[in-house]
């Protein structure tokens, strides 16, 4: 179920979506690289047209042909502040983008530490290529991240049988238990209130009866 709503007359409105997930055949790819993308909205890169002009934008720094989007995010969802309603300012997108072909240089050097150093001291990040993106994307580069993900090993699940006991397999039940005496057990539990409500009632009534004033 999705609901949406109008950004100007908060109009909603409401609609069933069927999404069927259906695995890569050639799996997930093993390098993904996360773009900020801050002149953007999220619904504004959603049509396939402007996926299609990020893809092209993003294989002239990656190198790569078999590029594909694996996740749109807005940067509202990752704690980034709403923007103010001035100069056409956006929320910004998180875009991530896999591939099976390793980073180039120029996305390899623009996420390396000496760039992220520079980004701290408020200096441009290093990157050795053309800005391909620019002008219709604005790339944050000191925002960039780059993750080599590996396939992991898959376990054997559990080998279910027919549910049918095999000839000559009688039912072994448990072991019996030896008989426990829960006697003591009992009167600790039963006696030993018993006993401090009888120590508390007494000083109770000796406090109220025997100190009173006159007595």
């Amino acid at each position: 179920q999705v609901l949406a709503y109008n950004r100007h007359t908060y109009e909603t409105v409401t609609q069933q979506l069927i999404v069927t997930v259906t695995p890569a055949p050639e799996g997930e790819p093993p390098y993904q690289g996360e773009f900020l993308v801050g002149n953007r909205n999220v619904e504004e890169l959603l049509p396939e047209a402007e996926q299609e002009m990020f893809l092209q934008a993003t294989a002239g720094v990656w190198d790569q042909d078999d590029l594909h989007i694996i996740n749109i995010t807005s940067a509202l969802h990752r704690g980034g502040r709403v923007p103010l309603p001035i100069e056409g300012r956006k929320e910004g997108v998180y875009v991530k983008v896999g591939s099976h072909g390793a980073f180039s240089p120029c996305l390899a050097s623009a996420a390396s530490p000496q760039s992220r150093f520079r980004c701290s001291l408020g200096q441009q990040p290093l990157a050795n290529c053309y800005d391909t993106f620019a002008p219709h994307f604005s790339i944050r580069w000191c925002n960039l991240s780059l993750l080599q993900v590996w396939p992991s090993p898959r376990t054997p699940g559990p080998t279910w049988g027919s549910g049918v006991l095999e000839e000559g397999g009688d039912f072994q039940p448990p072991t019996e238990v030896t008989p426990q005496d829960l006697l003591p057990g009992y009167l600790v539990t039963l006696l030993v209130p018993l006993a401090v409500a009888l120590l508390l009632c007494l000083l109770l009534g000796h406090l109220m009866c025997c100190r009173r004033e006159g007595v």
